[in-house]
């Protein structure tokens, strides 16, 4: 079975450096077979497919509206749902692991999501979560990675032992 990393992170960034990041965390996945799936819109969302597309990796975008134009150009398989912001659930339980680059409250969400679910999340650049008030970070919750390279092979490793536990 192919493997299927989530990319998830803000269709408006701020950071052109979490956008250069999403791009080399696409290439990285598609290099390795990976493919990614994503909300299919603009931002970290277009930067990963065309990371991937560059690689001739496979993406795919679960779309919040009702229409497939609505994807990025990169998207090769567009999935409608007509679901807004409820799609972040499709989003990160397609993928065995999921990579949060920067982000915003809608990556936030999909974050709590994953974790929720019990799906790894590799962070690169992006939220640090504390519970109880204590500001202490839950370091087991959200794996630190450094780089495009090390996000992914993060991801990789974490979907892999996750599927020796299921």
């Amino acid at each position: 079975m192919t493997m299927i990393i989530a990319v998830i992170g803000s269709s408006r960034p701020t950071n052109i450096e979490h956008v250069e990041l999403a791009e080399q965390v696409g290439r990285e996945l598609a290099k390795r077979g990976i493919q990614v799936v994503c909300g299919g819109l603009t931002g970290i969302m277009e930067a990963v497919c065309r990371g991937a597309k560059a690689e001739g990796g496979l993406t795919i975008g679960i779309l919040p509206g009702h229409s497939s134009t609505d994807a990025n150009q990169y998207v090769d398989i567009p999935i409608v749902t007509g679901m807004r912001y409820s799609r972040n659930v499709i989003v990160v339980n397609t993928g065995q692991a999921v990579i949060a680059v920067g982000g915003a409250y809608g990556t936030l969400s999909e974050i709590a999501h994953a974790l929720g679910d019990g799906i790894p999340v590799i962070g690169l650049k992006s939220w640090e979560l504390s519970r109880n008030g204590d500001g202490q970070p839950v370091n087991e919750a959200i794996i630190a990675a450094t780089d495009a390279v090390d996000a992914v092979e993060k991801a990789m490793a974490a979907a892999n032992a996750r599927k020796k536990t299921a």
